[in-house]
């Protein structure tokens, strides 16, 4: 695991936005996780452009992020914008 990414950042994250620290399988609060990982992988990048492992992982986080979006936009609207909003997740 990452050292960016502790077990008390993930359970924080899975509280906020899935309700409670044990619901990770929550759409909410796995997209929180992603855009949280997107953030950390984004950075790291802007400091090491050749690191083309890191950058396929970002596409491919990205990717998991977008279908999960996609599945809450039909699923719920209203959550769907709420999560846009709390994650300035521009769309």
């Amino acid at each position: 695991m990452s050292s960016y990414l502790t077990t008390e950042k993930k359970q924080d994250l899975f509280k906020e936005y899935g309700g409670d620290a044990a619901n990770t399988g929550s759409v909410e609060s796995q997209i929180a996780l992603f855009t949280f990982r997107i953030q950390a992988m984004s950075e790291h990048l802007k400091d090491n452009q050749k690191d083309q492992s890191c950058r396929r992982a970002l596409l491919t986080l990205v990717g998991k992020r977008k279908k999960l979006l996609a599945y809450l936009h039909d699923k719920d609207i209203a959550s769907y914008r709420n999560m846009l909003e709390k994650l300035n997740i521009r769309k």
